[in-house]
């Protein structure tokens, strides 16, 4: 698949498989493509060329993403996107049921299965705290509870391949490690299709079953892989290494600290304390006799 902005192509050729009930993690510096190939593959940014197959859960033939109806895709695929506008005057149930837009058709008729898949998503990220959130209005959420609510709206809209845009942004440390562990769960247990951006790399090691790596818009030669592999990799394509010796380090070598010298006391002679630097210190003349004061000079 190759996508361009204004005739300059973002992405070049790429080529992006995800498995079925596995977690694929999207890696690379800003500006490689990332969050583009994934518009790409959501259709919400046209592609200059390629296509998106999409296998059906049951083994049927795989079908043409992109020649499907708009509800159509919609029931098969879904994208949490990284910013959205909060819509004011609505609740997070109101926003959550947005999820089932798909399966209500063109005169908005009854969906029997809308409010059942709403509490799920709901009582699914219970650990969100979402279900408390339930009737308060969408613009009185921080930015991260907002974007665990949109995360709820995609998990309602119940279907088999789930991309994920940076989804830990706005969100706290707590909050980060409770969201990925449910993308894991939704893979494992549920059987869905994950693909996931992240900048993290410890993110990435944690969640996916696969990274795949892009430079500039491209993927190399082999851009699959599992995250102990890339991760333990000096060099190669993609990697955002450079081959050769690492970062010089000092060649002084540590040694034990010199003690401070004995007065003859026995005790270690005071260092001298610290002049400040837009002071004169004041010169005196040695004492002539023990018990004389010292003079100063003019």
């Amino acid at each position: 698949m190759t996508v361009a902005y204004d005739r300059a192509d973002v992405v070049h050729g790429a080529d992006l498989r995800l498995e079925r009930g596995r977690v694929t993690a999207l890696i690379g510096p800003n500006g490689s493509g990332k969050s583009t190939l994934l518009r790409a593959v959501a259709r919400l940014h046209k592609a200059r060329t390629g296509t998106v197959t999409v296998s059906a859960p049951d083994g049927s033939d795989p079908v043409d993403a992109l020649a499907l109806s708009r509800n159509d895709f919609a029931r098969r695929i879904t994208l949490l996107a990284r910013s959205r506008t909060a819509p004011a005057g609505l609740s997070v149930r109101d926003v959550v049921g947005f999820g089932r837009h798909p399966y209500r058709g063109r005169l908005r008729g009854t969906d029997p299965d809308g409010a059942r898949s709403i509490d799920r998503a709901l009582a699914v990220t219970h650990l969100t705290d979402l279900t408390d959130l339930a009737d308060r209005g969408v613009e009185s959420l921080s930015g991260g509870q907002l974007q665990r609510v949109w995360f709820a709206c995609c998990l309602a809209q119940d279907t088999d391949v789930l991309l994920l845009d940076e989804p830990t942004t706005y969100l706290d440390l707590r909050y980060q490690v409770e969201f990925l562990d449910l993308v894991r769960d939704l893979a494992d247990a549920h059987g869905v299709t994950v693909g996931v951006v992240l900048h993290d790399l410890d993110q990435a090691a944690a969640v996916a079953d696969r990274v795949v790596l892009l430079s500039a818009g491209r993927m190399p030669s082999s851009p699959y892989g599992c995250p102990v592999t890339v991760r333990t990799e000096s060099s190669g394509p993609g990697s955002g290494r450079r081959p050769g010796p690492g970062p010089a380090r000092s060649r002084r070598r540590p040694g034990p600290r010199r003690a401070a010298p004995a007065t003859g006391s026995g005790h270690p002679r005071p260092r001298p304390a610290a002049r400040c630097p837009g002071r004169r210190r004041r010169r005196t003349r040695r004492p002539w006799r023990p018990g004389a004061r010292p003079v100063p000079l003019r």
